[in-house]
């Protein structure tokens, strides 16, 4: 099948009875229908374009989609030859160098019937647009279509929505963290509506006092497949270089390009994420891929769901982490930072490793209170262990778990050093007090490695204070 007609001008489809609703621009040729997710006054300026045909179409490797201004000006170009590794800036992230940073991404996205189009940048507000698809992009369609964008910028930037349909100030998270402007000095708060996100999330270190706050986890999902491979040391060695060098470096032999894996990544200050679902789709087996990262003071994430296979919480600077589950298998919560995880679950899915602190003298490493230990089914028990260092390098490296509820796939050994020699880490901090089985029965610890600690009552009662690990930052004070 074949879309002849030269020119489908969109009309607005609106949802009927009162209130807001799914409207959205839209048009359908010859069994094809095109949509630019918006509102009664346009599309948004963010959306992804939207291509519905009457079969799973098959992403083809020639031709090319073009978004032209109503005065026939160029405003962006997708080819479908790179679609599946294209490149764009996110957030106007810009290297260490103070070069901008392009991320790889997909522009052209199939789900079900559906094909959505990424474009590389955001489209300009009250602008009429023509979009041509050529033949080769979806093989055997081709048409044109119109749409007009929505009049004004929102007028509340200090809180804007987000809602995929199109019934809020954006249709994409990164499009609300862009309209936060930089040098920002006051509170913002990105509510983020009902609905599945798939988008990589950057928010560079001037955009700080940013709340994003969804609809609840499993109700509000952002999602990529974002790793190393993609967008890491892995992929940035032989194309970036030196020139795309992350900022704010902690380790200044592994974080050169690290920071720009994540599927949604902080590198601003007083950041807080809560009730929402964050899931890098990057399979097993697919090399690190951060769910999160924060790379900053006072971050705190709050009734989150994080998800990844290898390094899924990634936390630099303070931060804190409340009635959370994080699921993972190698590394799943890990940085440099000092952190406080309390009353949250760790879910292990496969054999592996919860933890890897890399803090140094200067600060205290990652703090877990009132936590439950829990595993995927398969894994085996005695396959995980609580944490890991690299004494050899990390020489203060510390893990504190206090009053934790941990299933049979915890190792007896407990913890891993590398080299495997108490006498080698003398300045190590693997700490526990109070471990308990499902049933509240307390673990047997006599097989633990010889260097680890069982820490006093008064000892454990210091350390489960957030302020005092947090050097005076309360995460939980009102106001």
């Amino acid at each position: 099948m074949r879309i002849t007609a030269a020119l489908a001008t969109v009309v607005l489809a609106l949802w009927p009875g009162p209130g807001p609703g799914p409207a959205q621009a839209e048009a359908e040729a010859e069994g094809v229908r095109f949509a630019a997710p918006g509102g009664a006054d346009g599309a948004c300026v963010d959306a992804p374009l939207e291509f519905t045909f009457p079969a799973r179409p098959a992403p083809g490797t020639a031709g090319v989609i073009e978004v032209r201004r109503a005065d026939g000006s160029l405003a962006d170009r997708v080819e479908a030859a790179t679609a599946k590794a294209d490149r764009k800036n996110i957030g106007q992230a810009v290297s260490d160098t103070g070069l901008p940073h392009d991320f790889s991404y997909e522009s052209i996205m199939v789900e079900g019937r559906t094909a959505r189009v990424h474009l590389h940048r955001q489209l300009d507000y009250g602008q009429d647009y023509t979009v041509t698809v050529d033949p080769g992009v979806f093989p055997g369609y081709s048409g044109s279509w119109r749409f007009s964008t929505r009049k004004q910028a929102p007028r509340q930037p200090r809180h804007l929505t987000v809602a995929a349909a199109g019934t809020g100030d954006f249709c994409t998270v990164q499009g609300a963290v862009d309209a936060v402007p930089l040098g920002n000095t006051r509170p913002v708060t990105i509510d983020v509506r009902p609905g599945v996100y798939t988008e990589i999330v950057y928010v560079r270190e001037d955009r700080p006092h940013i709340t994003v706050r969804g609809a609840g986890a499993g109700r509000t999902v952002i999602r990529y497949a974002n790793n190393d491979l993609r967008n890491g040391d892995a992929a940035l060695r032989e194309s970036g270089g030196p020139a795309d060098v992350c900022p704010r470096r902690v380790l200044e032999t592994s974080d050169v390009h690290n920071c720009w894996r994540a599927m949604f990544g902080v590198d601003a200050a007083d950041f807080r994420l809560s009730d929402l679902t964050l899931h890098n789709t990057t399979p097993s087996g697919g090399s690190q891929a951060e769910a999160f990262r924060g790379n900053n003071e006072r971050i705190a994430l709050d009734r989150v769901d994080l998800r990844s296979q290898q390094d899924t919480l990634r936390l630099q600077g303070k931060g804190f982490v409340s009635r959370s589950r994080i699921s993972g298998q190698v590394d799943f919560v890990w940085g440099t930072g000092t952190v406080f995880i309390q009353d949250s679950v760790l879910e292990s899915t496969g054999p592996g490793y919860i933890s890897q602190s890399r803090n140094d003298a200067t600060r205290p490493g990652t703090v877990f209170v009132r936590t439950r230990l829990t595993r995927a089914p398969g894994v085996p028990d005695g396959s995980v262990v609580l944490s890991r260092s690299a004494v050899w390098r990390f020489t203060h490296s510390q893990t504190v778990f206090i009053d934790t509820v941990m299933d049979a796939h915890i190792s007896l050994k407990g913890w891993l050093i590398d080299p495997d020699d108490c006498a080698k880490a003398p300045d190590l901090a693997f700490w526990e007090y109070g471990s308990a089985d499902p049933a509240g029965r307390p673990i047997d610890v006599s097989q633990r490695l010889a260097c680890s600690r069982q820490l006093t009552a008064a000892e454990a009662e210091r350390w489960s204070d957030p302020e005092f690990v947090l050097g005076g930052w309360d995460p939980e004070k009102k106001g």
